[in-house]
């Protein structure tokens, strides 16, 4: 009689064997030990050759190829017959989704990814309107503002649009903005596709700061929201011109509170005031929104909103810490920078 060994310790064997997925004989100590069986056939894989086990799968080589593969995109293991196949490449159905709707709802919130060094972060809403609610122009502005793993904006849909979308960033520092984001090749392409902000009854511009910016404690935070809810009421005439809105369409989208003689009257006011569109929205938890600069403007003014900042980074700081600043301080920083461009442009 033929002698048999196992193939796994080269213990001789008797009558009591076991065969593998391989058609290989192995004792019944290293079938138990050594040896854990498919999830899909049942046959007994060597441990060191299982597939799928990162995954929290048992799967021999054989089953893995013919019946799962890997998401090209997150790399998870999907059943084939569940994956979903996008010019050539295997997706599961969240990385699908993601790739196929390019163009998100309204109520899309993504987990924010914060950009910069700082204590102070700014989101900004850019809705533009006329160039399509396109899904290979969304890619287009995608692919300028993303790099591989960083997911610097995302595009939502915008009911208040004709024929447009949304380009929403991440939170960013000021500097993030000016020096690292690449707002100018962003806004470039916009327009070379169509798209408009000043020259729609539809588009506006908001900003996102976030509360812990203005304070470490609630008292402290509200006591700088007050004061800027108090610029605001105390400027509205000025703003409402520098918005170049009328004041039926703010009353509609950024509505103000009314005028209290006090930073902390008109924030007790503000309080008893419910909904989003207000100038200054306060109804996020993490969050403060100045709806109000909803700006109607060319797509390019961001950059004169940006260019302003970059040339006094330190007013958006004044705007913030002192009792209040004066509408004619401000005028003059940005009538500054108009004349500069308008210098530019001459040339």
């Amino acid at each position: 009689m033929e002698e048999r060994n196992c193939a796994c310790c080269g213990v001789r064997l008797t009558d009591d064997y076991v065969l593998t997925a391989n058609d290989e004989m192995i004792c019944d100590d290293c079938a138990e030990n050594e040896y854990t069986r498919c999830e899909c056939c049942n046959n007994l894989v060597y441990n060191s050759d299982i597939y799928g086990e990162d995954y929290d799968h048992i799967l021999c080589h054989t089953c893995y190829e013919e019946y799962y593969t890997n998401c090209d995109e997150c790399g998870d293991l999907i059943d084939r017959d569940n994956a979903y196949v996008l010019d050539d490449y295997y997706y599961c159905a969240h990385c699908y989704h993601q790739k196929t709707h390019i163009i998100h709802s309204y109520s899309y919130k993504p987990q924010p990814v914060f950009y910069g060094k700082g204590k102070r972060f700014f989101g900004v809403e850019l809705e533009i309107d006329k160039g399509g609610k396109d899904n290979d122009n969304a890619q287009e502005l995608l692919d300028i503002a993303n790099h591989g793993a960083e997911k610097r904006i995302y595009i939502k849909s915008d009911g208040s649009l004709d024929n447009g979308m949304e380009i929403v960033t991440h939170p960013m520092t000021i500097e993030y903005h000016l020096d690292e984001f690449n707002w100018e090749d962003i806004l470039k392409t916009a327009i070379h596709l169509g798209y408009r902000s000043r020259q729609t009854s539809t588009c506006g511009l908001h900003i996102h700061v976030n509360r812990d910016a203005f304070g470490e404690t609630e008292e402290e935070q509200e006591d700088v929201i007050s004061r800027i809810l108090y610029f605001v009421e105390n400027h509205w005439n000025e703003l409402v011109k520098f918005s170049r809105r009328t004041e039926v369409s703010l009353n509609r989208w950024a509505a103000r509170f009314g005028y209290e003689p006090t930073p902390f009257q008109i924030m007790t006011k503000a309080k008893g005031c419910y909904g989003r569109y207000y100038a200054v929205n306060l109804c996020k938890e993490n969050l403060s929104d100045f709806f109000f600069i909803m700006l109607r403007n060319e797509i390019s003014g961001i950059e004169d909103m940006l260019n302003i900042s970059n040339k006094h980074r330190h007013s958006m700081n004044e705007l913030m810490n002192l009792q209040e600043i004066h509408w004619r301080k401000f005028e003059k920083k940005i009538a500054a920078l108009s004349k500069e461009r308008k210098n530019v442009e001459d040339e």
